[in-house]
Parts: structure tokens; sequence; C-alpha cells
């Protein structure tokens, strides 16, 4: 596949992420509200999934997170770009367009989860729960990378950095 074919579906998977996301937030809210007793129910249940069925997703969503970063990390660092997170708490410009690199960047990953989140809801609970959906793919997918990017961009700028200083013995 072509980078412009491959850059097309990416973004059109983050697109589709995306309005995933805002719709199911919005079926969640209006489905079951933000009264305490929702809140409660939403963190217990997110509590309880790493011990129930589907546990291996808490491994798996977060290891692809951690790829993503890895390899968006070591292209910020060749590139000089600020870092990921710190650009986004600090620099009001850009941030938009640097939520949007994380979104092409874990698109799949955020369907992933939604899809596994679907699953195990319908198979533990015998319903459907769309505002935890969110929670849970963000907090499994997005979270991981956005806090992740930034510390392997680092990393990997004193890792160049050491390479380009250190001289290369010749024969």
């Amino acid at each position: 596949m072509s980078d412009a074919a491959s850059s097309k579906s990416a973004e059109i998977l983050a697109w589709i992420a995306v309005a995933l996301l805002v719709v199911l937030s919005l079926w969640g809210f209006l489905k079951h509200g933000l009264s305490l007793d929702a809140q409660k129910r939403l963190w217990r249940d997110v509590a309880e999934r790493p011990g129930g069925p589907m546990t291996f997703r808490f491994i798996l969503q977060p290891t692809m997170a951690f790829l993503a970063a890895l390899h968006d990390g070591i292209k910020d660092a060749r590139t000089g770009r600020p870092l990921y997170s710190w650009s986004l708490l600090t620099k009001r410009e850009g941030r938009a367009e640097r939520l949007h690199e994380g979104f092409l960047a874990t698109a799949r990953i955020i369907l992933l989860g939604l899809g596994m989140d679907a699953i195990y809801q319908v198979k533990v609970f015998n319903t459907f729960y769309p505002g935890e959906m969110v929670v849970v793919a963000l907090l499994l997918a997005f979270l991981p990378y956005v806090l992740l990017r930034g510390p392997i961009s680092r990393i990997a700028r004193r890792w160049f950095a050491r390479q380009h200083s250190t001289p290369t013995t010749g024969g």
C-alpha cells in the first residue's frame, strides 16, 4: 500500500474512532446520565475488569499503544519536535494537530478496545454501557500513548546524541 493510501486509511480510521467515541459518550450520557450512582458503577466496573474474562486486553492494548508511542517518539526525536504530552499541556497553538496525530496513531487500538469491551459487557453484564466503553478504550489505548510518547522521545534524543558524539573506530 502506498504512503498516500496508508495515510488516507489511517485518517479514515481516526475519524471513525473519534465519531464512535463521541456517539458512544452521548449515548451513555443519555442512557445513564452522570449521576453519582452511574459514576460509582463505572469506576467499580472498570476496576473489576482486569480480574475478569478477557484480561489479556489489559496487556494487549497498552502494549500496542507503547509500540505506536515508540514509533512516533523516535520520529519526534529525529525531527526535533517538542515532547508530545508537554506540548499538549503547554502549547495552545498546534494542540489540535498534535491530538490528531495521537488519534491517527491509536485509532486501530481504540477501535479494537471498543469492540473488545462491547464483547466483554455483553458476556459479563448482559447489558451495554456505552460510556464505560469509551472510558476503558481511552484508558487502555490513548492514555498510555500520550504518557509514553514524550519520555520515549526524550530517551531517543539522548541515545541519538550519544551516537553522534561517540567517535567511530576505523580498521
